[in-house]
C-alpha cells in the first residue's frame, strides 16, 4: 500500500477544474506536499460547487474536466513523483434535479418495481407505496395542497415550476388533469414543511435533496464504485477518503468491501471522534481525516488561566449562571429530534414493536412514549454513533443520563434497550445511522453558534467544553496517535471547518486578555445592540479573527451564523428587522467610523500574538504524528470563515512568487503577507518528504527555566519541533530569559533559518530569535550542506 508523507487538498469545481489542478502540481510539489488530495470528482448536480451531490457514479464530472482531464492530472502528478487521493461519497446521492439522476428517476417512475428500489432507503409502508417529495410551496392554507393545481404535463413529465418528475407508464393516457396524474404516481409531492415529520426516505442529515443509498447491497456497492475502483486499478489514484461513513448501516463491512475492491489502497474515513473516543482498530482504514488532531493543537495554545473570566462572561451573556456546554448540547439535540429530524426519529419508532408485537405503519400508530424516549436517548448520546457491539457502553450511558434527567421515561427506555443493543435489530441499525445526524445538526449546526465563550474551540471534532490542554496532555495524545493510527491524517483547515486555522489562532489569544475583550465587547454591543448577547459575542469574535475583511464577507457570515443559531432569525422564519441590523453592524465594522476604529484597535492588540499562534499551530500540525494535510491556500494566512467563504479562489501565482523569493534566501518578516507561514510550511513539508526517517518516533523535549511553560517541544526521531505558546503572557513577563531545552546531540541546524546551535542545552531565546518556531535537525559540520535540500525544491524527487 502506497502511503502519502503529506497531502495538499484542492477543491475541484467548474471554475477550478482538473486541468487547472494539473497546472499547479509543480507548485504543490515545490511546496513539499507529497500527494494532491481532491474533492469529489463523480458527476454531480448541475452547478454544484462541492461535488458531494453525485448524480452519476459512472463518469468523472464533465463540469470538473471529465475523465481525460483526470488522466492528465494523474500524469502530471506521477511525473512529479506525486500521488493522488480522492474524496468519495458512498452514503448519499443528489436528487435535487431528478432528471439528472437516472437511479432516482427510475425509482420515481416505477416505484417498488424499479430495479433501483433496493438502492434507496425508502419506508414504502409508511408512504403507502409512495415516496414523499417535499417540494411544494405554501398555498393560501399554508400547507401546500393547493399547489398541486400548479402542476403541468409537459413532454411526458410532471412539472412544478422548474422541477421535473417522471410519470408511470400509461398513467396519463386518458387526458386526466396534472393533479389527477399526480395521484397515480409512485411518489407524492408534498409541502416542504412536511419533511420534518413525514419524510419516508433516508437523507443526509436534514438535506432533502441528498438521498441515502444502500451500499451494503452488493450490486449497489459494485455499481456505485465501479468507476472509482477503475481509477485505483489503472493507477490514476493511489488513495481514497470516505465521506460520512457514519451514515452507512455497516461502516466496517463497507470498508472491508472497499479494501477488497481496491486491493488494499490507502483509505481514510471522515470520522469525527469525541473526546477520548478512538477509531475502531478493526476497521480497514489508515485513520481519520484529522479533526481530532485539530482539536489537540488548538487547545495546547490556549491559556487555561482565562477560563474563569470567559466562563463568567458567557454565563452573564446567557443570563444563566448555570450554563454549561453539556446542557446546551442536550437542549439543542433534543430540539432537532423534535424538529427537523422528527422523520428520522419516528422511523426508528416504527421499528419498535408495540405491546402486541406489531410495528407501526403510520404516524398515528406510533407510541409517543417511544418517540419521546428515543429522542432523549439520541440527545444524551455522547458520541456521533456506536458500531455495535462496540459502543454499547455509550448507549447505556445515554440511558442512565436520560432516566436520571426524566425518570418518567425510565420504563420505556428499559423496554427499548434490548432492541437498541442488538446489532442485528433494524431499530438498532437505524438508531446508529440517526445518532450522527442528531449530533451534527444539534451541535455542529446549532450549538456551535449559540455558545460563545471562546469560539476558536467550537470546531468539528473538538469539544468546546475542553478549554485547554496542558503540554503533558498534548504529548500523551500524540503518543496514542502514533501507536494507534500513525498513518491517520492531521489537519487544521478543511472545507467543513467553521473558522480557518488562523482565525482560530487569533481568537484563542482572547484567553490571554479576557478582561480587555470583555471591555471591548461591551462597547461594541452598546454601539450595535442585537438583543442576542451570546450571538453578538460570537459575531464580534469572528470579525476580530478574520479582520480586516470586506463588508460582503462579514455580512454573509453574520447572516448564515445567525440563521444557523436560530435564536433571533432562522432559514425558514426570517426576522427582517434583525437581519437588517446585522447588515448595519457589518457595514460599521469595516467602514471608517468609531466602530471600525474600536474593532481595528483590538485587532492590532492581538494580531502579533495571533500570528505567533498561527506559526506554532502550523509547525506542530506539520510535524506531529500522522500525515499532514494542507488545505488549499492555507500556506499563507487562512482567514476564511464557514463555507462558502472557505471555498474562495486561491491566488497561486502570488504563492509561487513568494516561494521563489524564499528559495532564493529571503527570510520573510511576520506580517500581513503570511510569507513567514509559507516558509514554515514549505520547509517542514520538504523535510518530512525528503527525510521521512526523522519522523518515526515521538518523545517530549523538556524545557527548563522560568518561561518553560511557554514551550511545546518534541523530537520525532531526529527532527525536533519547538513552538511558542501563550505569547502575550511571555512578553508580559521577562521574555524567554534563561529558558532552555534539553537535547541529545551537540550540533543542530534550524531548517527554517539555517542557523546553527550547539547543544546539549539550547537557549530558547537564541533558537527563537527570528521566528516563534523552529525545526531542528542534528547535523555534523561536514553535512550542513544537506540542510539546503530541505530549504529549496531541489530535494523533492529524492
Amino acid at each position: 500500500m502506497a502511503v502519502p508523507l503529506s497531502t495538499y487538498r484542492l477543491q475541484i469545481t467548474a471554475g477550478f477544474d482538473l486541468d487547472a489542478a494539473a497546472g499547479i502540481v509543480g507548485y504543490v510539489s515545490d511546496l513539499g506536499a507529497d500527494w494532491v488530495y481532491l474533492s469529489p470528482l463523480l458527476k454531480a448536480e448541475p452547478g454544484s460547487d462541492h461535488g458531494y451531490d453525485v448524480v452519476d457514479h459512472s463518469l468523472v464530472d464533465p463540469a470538473r474536466g471529465g475523465a481525460k482531464a483526470l488522466d492528465r492530472l494523474a500524469a502530471a502528478a506521477h511525473r512529479a513523483s506525486r500521488g493522488v487521493l480522492v474524496d468519495i461519497v458512498p452514503n448519499h446521492v443528489g436528487i435535487a434535479t431528478p432528471q439528472h439522476n437516472s437511479w432516482w428517476w427510475d425509482l420515481l417512475q416505477n416505484g417498488q418495481q424499479s430495479r433501483y428500489a433496493e438502492a434507496f432507503d425508502v419506508d414504502w409502508a409508511f408512504g403507502q407505496g409512495k415516496v414523499r417529495i417535499p417540494v411544494l410551496g405554501d398555498d393560501e392554507g399554508g400547507d401546500g395542497p393547493g399547489e398541486l393545481d400548479r402542476l403541468k404535463l409537459i413532454d411526458g413529465e410532471l412539472r412544478y415550476f422548474s422541477n421535473r418528475f417522471p410519470i408511470a407508464a400509461g398513467s396519463a393516457d386518458d387526458g386526466a388533469s396534472p393533479a389527477e396524474v399526480h395521484e397515480r404516481q409512485y411518489y407524492q409531492l408534498v409541502n416542504w414543511r412536511r419533511a420534518d415529520a413525514e419524510l419516508n426516505y433516508r437523507r443526509f442529515f436534514a438535506v432533502n435533496s441528498l438521498a441515502g443509498i444502500r451500499v451494503e447491497v452488493p450490486w449497489v456497492f459494485d455499481e456505485s464504485h465501479r468507476e472509482i475502483v477503475r481509477w485505483v486499478q489503472d493507477g490514476l489514484v493511489q488513495g481514497l477518503r470516505v465521506d460520512h461513513p457514519d451514515g452507512l448501516s455497516d461502516p466496517a463491512g463497507y470498508l472491508d468491501a472497499l479494501r477488497r475492491a481496491t486491493n488494499g489502497a490507502y483509505v481514510l474515513v471522515e470520522k469525527i471522534l469525541e473526546g477520548p473516543e478512538q477509531l475502531p482498530t478493526s476497521w480497514a482504514t489508515a485513520g481519520t481525516t484529522g479533526y481530532d488532531a485539530l482539536g489537540d493543537v488548538d487547545r495546547v495554545l490556549v491559556d487555561p488561566s482565562g477560563q474563569r473570566a470567559l466562563d463568567a462572561l458567557e454565563a452573564r451573556l446567557h443570563g444563566d449562571p448555570a450554563i454549561t456546554w453539556a446542557n446546551l448540547v442536550y437542549r439543542n439535540k433534543r430540539d432537532v429530534t423534535e424538529g427537523i429530524l422528527q422523520s428520522e426519529v419516528r422511523r426508528i419508532a416504527r421499528l419498535v414493536p408495540n405491546s402486541a408485537g406489531e410495528n407501526a405503519t403510520s404516524s398515528e400508530s406510533i407510541g409517543e412514549a417511544t418517540v419521546d424516549a428515543l429522542s432523549d436517548l439520541l440527545a444524551w448520546f455522547p458520541v456521533y454513533r456506536s458500531y455495535l457491539p462496540l459502543g454499547l457502553d455509550q448507549l447505556q450511558e445515554a440511558a442512565r443520563r436520560s432516566a436520571a434527567n426524566r425518570p418518567k421515561l425510565a420504563a420505556e427506555i428499559d423496554r427499548l434497550l434490548p432492541l437498541l443493543s442488538d446489532p442485528g435489530h433494524p431499530a438498532a441499525v437505524r438508531f446508529q445511522q440517526t445518532s450522527g445526524m442528531v449530533m451534527a445538526k444539534g451541535v455542529e449546526d446549532r450549538a456551535y453558534y449559540r455558545y460563545s465563550r471562546l469560539t476558536s474551540l467550537n470546531e468539528v471534532g473538538a469539544d468546546p467544553a475542553e478549554f485547554a490542554v496542558t503540554v503533558a496532555e498534548f504529548h500523551d495524545r500524540q503518543r496514542i496517535r502514533l501507536a494507534g493510527f500513525p498513518q491517520s491524517m492531521t489537519t487544521l483547515s478543511t472545507h467543513d471547518t467553521k473558522r480557518g486555522e488562523d482565525v482560530r489562532a487569533r481568537i484563542s489569544v482572547l484567553a490571554e486578555v479576557p478582561a480587555e475583550w470583555e471591555s471591548t465587547l461591551e462597547q461594541l454591543r452598546a454601539r450595535h445592540p442585537l438583543d442576542d448577547a451570546p450571538f453578538e459575542n460570537l459575531l464580534w469574535q469572528a470579525i476580530v479573527g478574520t479582520g480586516p475583511a470586506s463588508r460582503e464577507r462579514v455580512a454573509a457570515y453574520a447572516l448564515k451564523a445567525a440563521r444557523e443559531a436560530g435564536t433571533s432569525t432562522t432559514w425558514t422564519q426570517q426576522n427582517a428587522d434583525f437581519e437588517y441590523r446585522l447588515e448595519q453592524l457589518a457595514t460599521a465594522a469595516v467602514e471608517a467610523g468609531p466602530t471600525h476604529d474600536l474593532i481595528t484597535g483590538f485587532i492590532r492588540r492581538v494580531q502579533q500574538a495571533g500570528w505567533s499562534n498561527s506559526l506554532s499551530l502550523k509547525l506542530l500540525q506539520l510535524t506531529m504524528p500522522g500525515i499532514p494535510d494542507v488545505y488549499q491556500g492555507s500556506e499563507l494566512w487562512e482567514t476564511s470563515l464557514v463555507d462558502p467563504d472557505n471555498r474562495r479562489p486561491v491566488d497561486y501565482e502570488q504563492r509561487r512568487d513568494l516561494l521563489a523569493r524564499i528559495d532564493s534566501g529571503w527570510l520573510p518578516p511576520i506580517d500581513e503577507t503570511g510569507a513567514a507561514k509559507l516558509l514554515v510550511t514549505a520547509r517542514a513539508l520538504r523535510l518530512r518528504r525528503d527525510r521521512p526517517g526523522l519522523f518515526t518516533r515521538y518523545a517530549p523535549v523538556p524545557a527548563f527555566g522560568g518561561a518553560a511553560g511557554h514551550v511545546v517541544a518534541f523530537d520525532r526521531g531526529g527532527a525536533i519541533t519547538l513552538a511558542t505558546r501563550l505569547p502575550i503572557g511571555l512578553l508580559a513577563g521577562s521574555g524567554w530569559g534563561d529558558a532552555t531545552i534539553g537535547v541529545a546531540g551537540r550540533g543542530y541546524v534550524d531548517v527554517l533559518t539555517r542557523n546553527r546551535f550547539d547543544g546539549p542545552s539550547l537557549r530558547v531565546a537564541d533558537v527563537l530569535a527570528r521566528y516563534p518556531v523552529a525545526l531542528l535537525v542534528a547535523v555534523d559540520d561536514e553535512d550542513r550542506h544537506s540542510i539546503r535540500t530541505f530549504s529549496t525544491p531541489r530535494g523533492r524527487h529524492a
